[in-house]
């Protein structure tokens, strides 16, 4: 993101996540919801004493964590963006506190690409740029198989031409 002078003018990444991302994290909250609601339901029926105490804090948990289930990942839809040029990763991320990370490519270590239980699922995947920076590695997150396959196959040939010694 170079300009005819040679200084360097920041503007959003371009690329989105996939669309899937969206379920895909809509399946992480409610998750996350469900074991504590859970465990709590279970208390609330076995001990009588306290059950207004525990099902009433498990209702609102449930409620809480459907509703962020709901706009949540559509607002992180919204909001993640990533893009990779022969210069650098940039990544673009958070609903509340916004995080832009710039992973320049004489300074990326590995690339990887991690498809969990979930991201298999939903047909999603992560790759993972390691640096040699303090702040730790720049993921793009909710990307197709596929393309992050192609992604991890082009940030390997790009760093591979890059000069440089990565630390």
């Amino acid at each position: 993101m170079t300009t005819g002078e040679g200084t360097i003018r920041l503007r959003p990444p371009r690329n989105a996540p996939d669309r899937r991302a969206v379920g895909w994290w809509r399946v992480q909250w409610l998750l996350l919801t469900a074991a504590p609601v859970a465990v709590l339901g279970i208390l609330g029926g076995l001990i009588a004493p306290a059950r207004f105490w525990l099902l009433t804090p498990a209702a609102v948990l449930a409620a809480g964590g459907l509703l962020c289930a709901v706009l949540f990942p559509l607002w992180w839809f919204r909001t993640h963006r990533w893009e990779v040029t022969d210069e650098a990763v940039y990544v673009s991320t958070g609903a509340f506190l916004r995080e832009w990370r710039i992973a320049p490519m004489s300074r990326i270590q590995t690339v990887d690409t991690v498809r969990g239980p979930l991201e298999q699922l939903f047909g999603l995947a992560t790759v993972t740029v390691t640096t040699a920076s303090a702040k730790g590695a720049v993921e793009i997150e909710g990307l197709t198989h596929e393309a992050a396959a192609e992604l991890a196959e082009r940030l390997t040939r790009i760093t591979q031409d890059t000069p440089g010694d990565a630390t």
